[in-house]
Parts: structure tokens; sequence; C-alpha cells
């Protein structure tokens, strides 16, 4: 079923050859997040995300058929946390990518304090393994609202990268680590503050679960929300623009503005 994508994402000079026009304009156009970048790194977005395409391979879970607008889409979003950090590279040294049609159910295993091993089933929207495949699940009417599905789980994909996925990823050079987990800490202590108060933000309540989630929910603020996401988290934002080496904010406000002066 891939055989007309893997005929435009041949690889000449070590290089994804370019998607038609029609399709990535079609796809891009349910990414509405995506006019938050300035123009030159959506053109480096797209020569990623083809390059991304050749390297992966997606498998089509409970008979789900993969086509080359589910592929670009996820494609896209996935190459959106490593534009400016690392690239290709920061997804290296696994290749799958499995979507389901709708959210999944994946057994789990936990040992409590007395050693004893309970298992249980855990319905998920995605999932990301340390040395393994991404898990994704693909709606057809988008993902559920306030989530994106893809950006959490690569988000994920790169705090593994710094160890265990606890919300320190490895940093560019030039970043602290202690005011990274300062910042974070201390995020992630205030809005579970918040959510006990039942007071709500920008950030899903998932993200009290961990703070490897909130890292990765407040990831995906970075992208789709982000003036929300500096107006209520101020400092997780500047740590954020930081590490993904993009200003969403500024570029959210900038559309804004040319919007509202039209």
């Amino acid at each position: 079923m891939f055989d007309k994508l893997k005929r435009w994402l041949a690889l000449p000079g070590g290089h994804g050859t370019p998607v038609p026009a029609e399709l990535w304009a079609h796809v891009e156009a349910r990414l509405p997040f995506l006019n938050w970048l300035p123009f030159e790194a959506r053109a480096r977005l797209r020569t990623l995300s083809e390059d991304f395409l050749t390297e992966k391979e997606f498998y089509g879970a409970r008979d789900l058929r993969l086509d080359d607008e589910i592929m670009l889409t996820i494609a896209i979003q996935a190459c959106l946390p490593i534009l400016n950090h690392r690239g290709l590279a920061a997804y290296r040294g696994w290749v799958g990518i499995v979507v389901y049609p709708g959210d999944f159910v994946v057994p789990q295993q936990i040992m409590d304090e007395a050693g004893v091993v309970h298992e249980y089933e855990e319905i998920l929207l995605g999932e990301a393994r340390a040395d393994g495949p991404v898990l994704l699940s693909w709606f057809d009417n988008g993902s559920p609202p306030g989530v994106n599905i893809v950006i959490h789980e690569f988000a994920h994909k790169l705090d593994m990268a710094g160890g265990s996925a606890d919300g320190c990823p490895a940093l560019p050079p030039g970043m602290s680590r202690k005011a990274w987990a300062k910042t974070f800490s201390a995020a992630y202590e205030r809005l579970c503050r918040l959510e006990d108060a039942g007071i709500e933000t920008i950030l899903d309540p998932y993200a009290t679960t961990s703070p490897g989630e909130f890292f990765a929910v407040a990831s995906e603020a970075f992208f789709e929300a982000p003036i929300s996401l500096r107006a209520d988290f101020s400092s997780v934002y500047a740590q954020l623009t930081a590490f993904y080496g993009l200003d969403t904010a500024t570029g959210e406000e900038k559309l804004r503005g040319t919007r509202l002066a039209v």
C-alpha cells in the first residue's frame, strides 16, 4: 500500500524527493498551528518530514489502511519537536510507528510494595517505548479536543533520550539542567495545586500524572497554544523555547495581529 509514497520518497543523495505539492498543501491545512512557524522553518520542516518518511516504517493495526495523508500528517507533527533540535538524529535507534484506528488496550504490569506483581489492561491513545516503536491512535475527525497525540508521544521519545521519561530530557548545549529541573519541578507542583483547587489552566489535567507527562503535555501546548502556555506558565515556555529552538508564541502573535489588521 506504500508503493506510491515510496516512489516519491526514494533516496537520491540521501534525501527523500518532494511530496507532491497538492498533498502537502492539503495536510498543512489540517494543521493550522504550523502557521506559527516562520517561512524558512516551514521549508525545513517539509524536507525533514520527507526524510522522516524514508527512515521510519509505518504499520496499520487492526486492519487500519494507512494512506499517504495519514503518514504525512504524522510525519510533520513528529518532526516539529526536532526541527531545531538535532534533527532526525534525535530519533535514531528505532524505526517503527504503529497506528491504531482509535484508542487501544495494552497489557500492563506493576509491582506493589510487597513485591506482588499485578497485571491489568490500560486504554491508551498513544505510547512511546524506549528502544521500540511509537504507538499512536488515529481519529478521522482529528484528535480529541486539546490533545495532540503525535507531539505528545514524540516528546516522550526526546525525554527518553535523556534516560527515563522523567521530564528531564537531554538538553542542547548552553542550557542548564539545574535551571530546567527547578523550573519544571516548581511548575509541576503548581499545576497539581491548581488542579486540586479546581482551577483550570491551558494544560490538560493529565499533566499532573507525573513530571514526564507534564513535559509531554506542555510540549503539546507549546506548539498548539503557545500564547496561552506563555501566559499560564511563562518560565516553562521560556525553557521550551530554548529547548526546541522556536518562539511559537511570537509566531502566533504575528499571525493573529495580521488577521486582526485585515
